[in-house]
């Protein structure tokens, strides 16, 4: 896309933390050219935090963000739906400090986009060009980004699971790839991690109604949505966290096992080495595709 966008109008939607079981109520709101994606806490007079990775605060099962002691939590499903819908400014108003987990996914998040209208601005897309090889190991977790013309992911997971195990999904990042094959894929957890989990102070607010549930066998909750549902939803992870470098991505990302921390540490690699990349913008032939889905369409059934 040559030109920044945003939503036409605001739109909300209620529900409770994953993590801290808290309810909150979340509207997104348009925002200006050149202004991100901004968090505003309505229930502190309205301080906000930028979705940048200057302020990354945790990311042990969720990605938080944190200024002056303000936190913002769980915020890479939204994100990612933002950003697999093109969306490049936004405020996002919240009573409390975590997003709503919804069904676990970002197709929710991509409904309100399209029940709220994309706006094309004049703006013209400053996207972040990989201009060499940029790779970050830590044991048998992988993350890489290598110079490529178009934005697209491959993500790789292994789970000690039956009915998980080795996984690979790979994807050219556009608006209907991620609608159709990415943002419904729901987080996921079994049952023999969930006392340790809750123990740790996390996972208040999960149901079955929120998270794929695994028992030593099974999915307790199914069925699937896809047959490798896991690993889509690591991807879906992945592309909401970039999300934080704060431009559109023109580069290939592989990961492996990689995981909230390695996704934001590669943003911070980033974010402190320029050498690694260049601003970038692209001609008007390249606004056609990402165009296919217009402003009007219907929400996800």
């Amino acid at each position: 896309m040559v030109h920044e966008r945003t939503i036409r109008g605001s739109v909300d939607c209620a529900g409770v933390g994953l993590h801290s079981g808290v309810q909150v109520s979340l509207r997104l709101l348009p925002a200006p050219p050149g202004s991100g994606v901004v968090f505003r806490r309505s229930d502190l007079e309205g301080f906000e935090v930028e979705a940048t990775g200057r302020n990354v605060a945790r990311v042990s099962y969720a990605t938080s963000l944190m200024k002056k002691g303000v936190l913002i939590s769980t915020t890479e499903h939204l994100l990612a739906a933002l950003v697999g819908m093109g969306i490049d400014n936004a405020i996002v108003e919240l009573d409390n400090l975590e997003l709503p987990i919804l069904d676990g996914s970002a197709q929710p998040f991509v409904e309100m986009i399209l029940r709220a209208g994309i706006r094309k601005q004049r703006r013209r897309r400053t996207y972040m060009r990989i201009l060499r090889a940029v790779e970050l190991r830590e044991g048998n977790k992988f993350i890489a980004l290598y110079p490529a013309e178009s934005y697209s992911v491959s993500y790789s997971i292994n789970f000690p699971h039956p009915l998980i195990g080795a996984e690979t999904y790979t994807a050219e990042l556009t608006s209907e790839v991620f609608r159709r094959e990415i943002a419904p894929a729901r987080t996921f957890g079994s049952l023999q991690e969930e006392r340790a989990l809750r123990n740790m102070g996390l996972i208040r607010g999960v149901s079955q109604e929120n998270c794929i549930v695994l028992d030593h066998t099974s999915v307790i909750n199914g069925p699937l949505r896809y047959p490798d549902e896991f690993v889509r939803h690591k991807m879906l992870d992945l592309i909401g966290d970039l999300a934080l470098l704060g431009r559109h991505i023109l580069g290939r990302v592989v990961a492996d096992r990689a995981g909230h921390a390695m996704h934001t540490a590669m943003v911070a690699l980033l974010l402190r080495d320029r050498s690694l990349w260049e601003e970038a913008t692209v001609d008007e032939t390249a606004d056609q595709p990402q165009s296919q889905i217009p402003v009007t369409a219907s929400p996800l059934a």
